[in-house]
C-alpha cells in the first residue's frame, strides 16, 4: 500500500467525504472481525470510528501540505527566485510528509490492533526501529514503483521447474516488489516474473483474470505445469481470487505476506472498488472467505506481523486452513524489504522446487512468444 502516498489532494479530499461514511460501521473488536458480528456494528458509533474520521483529515492536510509547497514554489520562481532552493527542500518536504503519514498508519494500527501477547510486545528502541524502517521501506517502494519500467525485466523464455510469480498490493505496481525479487534471485530462485495489474481502483476479480493471463503466459514460456505465487497485501487476496475464479491446478503454492484476509480498516480512507473490498464485514470477503480452505487444495502460507501497519486488526493476516507465521517488529510495507521475511519466502519456494514435476516442455520459447507475457 505504499502507493497510497501518490494519491493527490483532489483524492484527499475523497478520502474525508467517504470516511464519514465508515462511522457507523467499524468494528471494535481488537481480533479480525467476522460475519457474525457484522450486523452488530451498523448502526453503533464509537470513539475510535470518530479517530478514524480525525485521521482521514490529518491525511488530507498532509497531502494539502504538499500542494501548497508545489505551489508557493512556482509562484516564487515566476516572480524570480532561484529555483534551485526550492529543489533542495523538497527531500526535507517529502521526508516530513512521509514521516507524518507514516505515523498515521501506525496510529490507525494501534488504535484498531489485535491484542497482543507479552512475548511479541517491543521497547522504545525496538518501536523507533519500527518506524524508521516502514518509512524508509516506503521511500525505497516509491521509487522503485516510479523507476519499475526500467527496472530488469521479466526473465527470457525457457524451461523451468517451479516458476514464482509475485504479486504487488493496492495502489502500487510491480516495482514494490523488485527488494523481494532481487532477494530470491541472489538465493537462487529463479525464473521470477512480476504482475503489474489495474486499473488502480478496479476490482480484485478484474485483477484475477489478468493474473490468469499471466500465469498461463508463464506456463508457456517455461514448461511448467504450476506457479508459485507470492502476493503482498492484496495481491493476497488477487491470488485467492484467482483460485476460486480459474484453475488452482496451474498453481503450487500461494505466500501472502501481509493480506488483510478479514480486512482492514485502513481501506477505510480511500475510494475505489477493491478498497471496499478490502473493507472488514463486506461481504465480497465474506464470499472469499467461506470455507477458508483454498480451491484444489493448494497450500497456503500467510506471513503477518503483530505490528504491521497497514493491516488492522493484525489478525486478519490469520487464515483458517493455511499455515501461518506470526512475525513481530515489522511494518507493512518493510515486509518485503526485510530478510527474516526474504529468508521464509525463500524457504517455501525452495520446498516447491524440491517437489515440482521434472517434465518440462523443452522448447516453450516458441510458445511465448505468442503469448507475450505482460
Amino acid at each position: 500500500m505504499a502507493g497510497a502516498i501518490a494519491l493527490n489532494s483532489a483524492s484527499a479530499t475523497n478520502i474525508t467525504r467517504l470516511s464519514r461514511g465508515c462511522r457507523n460501521a467499524i468494528p471494535i473488536e481488537t481480533g479480525y472481525p467476522t460475519a457474525a458480528t457484522a450486523s452488530s456494528h451498523v448502526s453503533r458509533r464509537t470513539p475510535r470510528s470518530s479517530r478514524l474520521l480525525a485521521s482521514s483529515r490529518f491525511l488530507e492536510l498532509a497531502y494539502h501540505q504538499i500542494a501548497l509547497y508545489v505551489s508557493a514554489a512556482l509562484v516564487a520562481v515566476a516572480k524570480g527566485a532561484d529555483p534551485w532552493w526550492y529543489v533542495a527542500a523538497a527531500p526535507l518536504v517529502f521526508l516530513t510528509v512521509l514521516g507524518s503519514i507514516t505515523f498515521l498508519w501506525f496510529a490507525l494500527a494501534w488504535l484498531f490492533r489485535s491484542p497482543r501477547p507479552k512475548e511479541v510486545r517491543i521497547g522504545l528502541s525496538a518501536t523507533l526501529r519500527l518506524f524508521w524502517e516502514e518509512m524508509w521501506a516506503i521511500a525505497g517502494s516509491s521509487r522503485h514503483m516510479a523507476l519499475y519500467r526500467f527496472l530488469p525485466a521479466d526473465p527470457p523464455p525457457a524451461p523451468a521447474r517451479a516458476p514464482v510469480l509475485l504479486v504487488h498490493g493496492v495502489l502500487c505496481n510491480a516495482g514494490s516488489m523488485h527488494g523481494l525479487r532481487s532477494a530470491l534471485v541472489a538465493r537462487d530462485i529463479h525464473p521470477v516474473y512480476s504482475l503489474s495489474y489495474g486499473p488502480p481502483l478496479g476490482s480484485i476479480e478484474e485483477f484475477a483474470d489478468q493474473l490468469a493471463v499471466k500465469i498461463d503466459a508463464i506456463l508457456a514460456a517455461t514448461g511448467a505445469r504450476r506457479v508459485a505465487i507470492v502476493g503482498h497485501s492484496m495481491g493476497g487476496l488477487v491470488a485467492r481470487a484467482y483460485l476460486r475464479r480459474h484453475d488452482p491446478a496451474k498453481v503450487s503454492t500461494v505466500v501472502t505476506i501481509g493480506t488483510p484476509h478479514h480486512g482492514s480498516v485502513h481501506a477505510w480512507l480511500f475510494p475505489g472498488v477493491c478498497l471496499g473490498q478490502l473493507r472488514p464485514n463486506n461481504a465480497w470477503l465474506a464470499e472469499l472467505n467461506r470455507g477458508e480452505a483454498a480451491p484444489g487444495g493448494v497450500r497456503v502460507v500467510s506471513l503477518w506481523s503483530w505490528h504491521d501497519s497497514m493491516v488492522a486488526a493484525q489478525k486478519s493476516g490469520e487464515l483458517d486452513g493455511a499455515v501461518n507465521i506470526a512475525l513481530s517488529g515489522i511494518g507493512h510495507n518493510a515486509l518485503v524489504a526485510n530478510p527474516r521475511v526474504f529468508a521464509l519466502v525463500a524457504q517455501e519456494l525452495k520446498r516447491v522446487a524440491q517437489t515440482a514435476p521434472a517434465d518440462t516442455s523443452s522448447a516453450p520459447a516458441a510458445a511465448a512468444a505468442s503469448a507475450q507475457i505482460a
